[in-house]
């Protein structure tokens, strides 16, 4: 507490000998051409940063064997209510999925394409949430094939980086 006080002061002092208030900036995206996801996501000094957990998908289907695959959907399935569930986290906090800079997607491979992870599907569910006309932003993103999840039918974990710039300061 006494950096960021110290901080706020020599901020602060650096606004008054520079003649005037210090100009908040925006969050810059360097996106990658034809993909949803940036290369550089640069956040400026004095942002406040959100650190979400993993989040898994819910059981979409209560008949289906406990702990299947079938029980919480496909890749493309889960990555949307993984998604979901992280909007409805980052509303809760006052941001939006606009506020992701960056993103790992934890994906485990599907039986029925071979054990490879079904990186084609996760594509599907993300591209509806990011790049979009209605959310341009686009956050860094890594995307890893793991052995498991914390159930077996599982296949989508997505933890999440947001970032919200400061306010411009009011004259």
């Amino acid at each position: 507490m006494k950096f960021i006080r110290s901080m706020s002061l020599v901020l602060g002092a650096a606004a008054l000998f520079s003649g005037g208030p210090l100009q908040a900036e925006e969050i810059k995206r360097t996106n990658v051409p034809d993909f949803p996801i940036a290369s550089v996501v640069q956040v400026p000094p004095g942002s406040t940063f959100y650190f979400l957990s993993g989040t898994v998908p819910p059981i979409v289907d209560a008949e289906a064997p406990k702990g299947s695959i079938r029980s919480f959907g496909s890749t493309k399935t889960q990555t949307v209510n993984v998604l979901n569930r992280i909007k409805d986290i980052l509303a809760g906090q006052g941001l939006s999925l606009g506020d992701v800079i960056q993103m790992t997607v934890f994906l485990v491979g599907d039986p029925e394409i071979g054990g490879r992870m079904d990186f084609a599907g996760m594509m599907e569910g993300y591209s509806q949430f990011f790049g979009t006309p209605d959310q341009p932003n686009k956050p860094t993103r890594s995307t890893v094939q793991v052995a498991g999840l914390v159930s077996p039918g599982m296949l989508v974990e997505i933890e999440v980086l947001a970032a919200k710039a400061p306010a411009p300061a009011t004259p």
